[in-house]
Parts: C-alpha cells; sequence; structure tokens
C-alpha cells in the first residue's frame, strides 16, 4: 500500500483514483504523517438477479395455477 500525503493526493485526485481501479492498490493518505484515509478499489461482486432471494423465500403450494376454479370467473358466464 501507497503511502501519500494529503496535499499531494488532493492536486493527484483524479489520476489516482483511475490509478486505484486499473491496479486495486489501495493508498493510504496522511495529514502530517498521520493516516486520515484510505482510497481502495469497488469490489463488483454483486449477486445475480436470478437466485438473490434463494434462502429467504419459500414457494408454498401451486404458483401456476389460478386461485380460484375457472367455472367461477364471471368472465366466462
Amino acid at each position: 500500500m501507497k503511502k501519500m500525503p494529503a496535499g499531494e493526493f488532493k492536486a493527484r485526485c483524479l489520476n489516482l483514483m483511475e490509478q486505484v481501479s486499473r491496479t486495486k492498490e489501495s493508498i493510504l493518505i496522511t495529514k502530517r504523517g498521520r493516516p486520515v484515509a484510505k482510497l481502495v478499489a469497488v469490489e463488483n461482486d454483486r449477486p445475480s438477479l436470478i437466485g438473490r432471494l434463494e434462502g429467504i423465500l419459500q414457494i408454498a403450494g401451486d404458483i401456476e395455477s389460478p386461485v380460484v376454479p375457472p367455472e367461477t370467473w364471471d368472465a366466462l358466464r
């Protein structure tokens, strides 16, 4: 991990963000030699939409058939 004074970080901020995103190497930002912040790359490990609720929801019963039988529908009369 690289260390960098806050003043230098401020001057090169946009380039450093690109560098960290590309190399995944974090930068420790210091002020008067003391650590105050850390710049790290974001991890894109978002789960897929399919299967996201596995283990949270439980299907109970028949989810394809109508709730009431078709004989009771007014539209069929």
